[in-house]
């Protein structure tokens, strides 16, 4: 049995990092689109289009999740707080 080149490996590697690429788009695109519904929501309820409180909640909550996965857990937070930042552009798009 032989084993695989480093470049055969290189590729494996790569093609892995590209499955989970793929993976991460799809389960970001379907993270905004039940966002997008509550934007709506919050827009015909007037909510604010922000939730400090929960926004807060959620970063603590990814930074623990962060931690014991063994992912630097300020990453976690900037990478949330980016989703955050998005999010809330658009409830405010929402409301129109």
């Amino acid at each position: 049995m032989s084993e695989q080149s480093p470049m055969d490996q290189l590729l494996e590697l790569r093609a892995s990092i590209d499955n989970f690429d793929a993976a991460l788009v799809h389960i970001l695109a379907e993270r905004f689109r039940v966002t997008k519904e509550v934007g709506k929501l919050k827009a015909n309820h007037e909510f604010p289009p922000s939730d400090p409180k929960r926004e807060g909640e959620q970063i603590e909550r990814l930074r623990r999740l962060a931690e014991r996965s063994n992912l630097d857990p300020d990453f976690a937070e900037k990478f949330l707080e980016f989703i955050i930042k998005e999010v809330i552009q658009h409830h405010k798009q929402a409301r129109g």
